[in-house]
């Protein structure tokens, strides 16, 4: 049996005592391993006023990752279109693709990706999600080879037909994808509660298109490999004390400290924070391919994207790397 192909997210975190440019150079670490690894392609989300994810800028990353690399897929998983007019984004994304042809990916999501203040600080309006099918539809016209009916074209951006990905976590994203026949990405890596019904919805209503005659979906799940499933475990419980810590630092004068976290971690809060890593494979090389596979198979999709969660950067890559042999094996 061949093993689910694997992708990563990648958020472009800042550490407690690191510097962004520091978070860029992790990123392209990432990236040259996971190129060297065997993975399928990279994605980069977009996020704003979030001081611990420098990913905000998805096409500028992505044009300096592709510039450190040669051949590894590389998207935006993904830009949040009603942030932005779709003719800016197919220029953005056209460029890109003429600049590296073949691997660029374009996911699309319909949050915001940030706070009510900073959405407004975008120039744009909550009004604007209602218009997302229309958004992508417009996108798809200027990334393809249609003449235009307004008079307004995508240059660059038409005829590079950069391939598109919907981005959701409930069902309205699985339906817009499948009525569009377009690949569809659940983010179960923090959303996990709707990913059964997600899947089966998108499945169940998929519309062929000339691009994709089958669906695709692919969902998130975090890893935590190591060389053992003590070492893996152990990593595991620095992480979810991280990601309490992380979470309930938000609008405090100062960070929580890591044993200030660890007395949270069984509070509601702790527990609902917890929840969201619902979904994690850790392990050993042996046990962490299984449970990937586990995972693709209970999830029903085609393509895996992980989110490495190890404590540190070292560790990170560390996850990276076993996670790729294990599949492999």
């Amino acid at each position: 049996m061949t093993a689910t192909p694997l992708s990563i997210l990648d958020l472009a975190t800042v550490e407690a005592d690191g510097t962004i440019a520091d978070a860029f150079r992790h990123s392209v670490d990432v990236a040259r391993l996971a190129e060297a690894s065997g993975y399928r392609r990279i994605w980069y989300a977009e996020h704003h006023n979030m001081p611990s994810i420098a990913s905000s800028a998805t096409s500028v990353l992505i044009a300096h990752i592709a510039s450190q690399t040669a051949s590894i897929g590389l998207g935006a998983g993904g830009v949040m279109l009603p942030n932005h007019s779709p003719l800016v984004i197919a220029e953005q994304f056209g460029t890109l693709a003429e600049l590296h042809p073949g691997r660029i990916h374009l996911g699309l999501g319909r949050a915001p990706g940030t706070d009510g203040a900073t959405f407004r600080a975008l120039r744009r309006t909550y009004e604007a999600a209602e218009s997302f099918p229309s958004d992508v539809a417009e996108l798809q016209r200027y990334l393809s080879d249609e003449l235009p009916r307004n008079a307004v074209n995508a240059y660059p951006g038409r005829g590079t037909r950069v391939p598109l990905t919907i981005l959701g976590s409930s069902l309205f994203g699985a339906s817009l994808a499948a009525q569009y026949g377009l690949p569809y990405s659940f983010a179960s890596h923090f959303a996990p509660q709707a990913l059964k019904a997600a899947i089966e919805h998108y499945r169940s209503q998929y519309v062929p298109s000339e691009a994709h005659p089958e669906p695709y979906a692919s969902a998130g799940i975090n890893v935590v490999a190591a060389d053992t499933d003590t070492a893996a475990e152990s990593l595991f419980a620095r992480a979810e004390v991280d990601r309490v810590r992380r979470f309930l630092s938000r609008g405090r004068e100062r960070e929580l400290t890591f044993d200030e976290a660890s007395q949270l971690i069984e509070t509601p809060a702790g527990r609902e924070i917890r929840g969201m890593m619902q979904y994690t494979a850790i392990g050993g090389p042996t046990r962490v391919h299984e449970e990937l596979e586990a995972f693709a198979k209970f999830a029903d999709v085609d393509e895996l994207v992980t989110v490495h969660i190890a404590p540190t950067r070292a560790e990170q890559l560390e996850s990276v790397r076993i996670a790729a042999i294990a599949s492999q094996a």
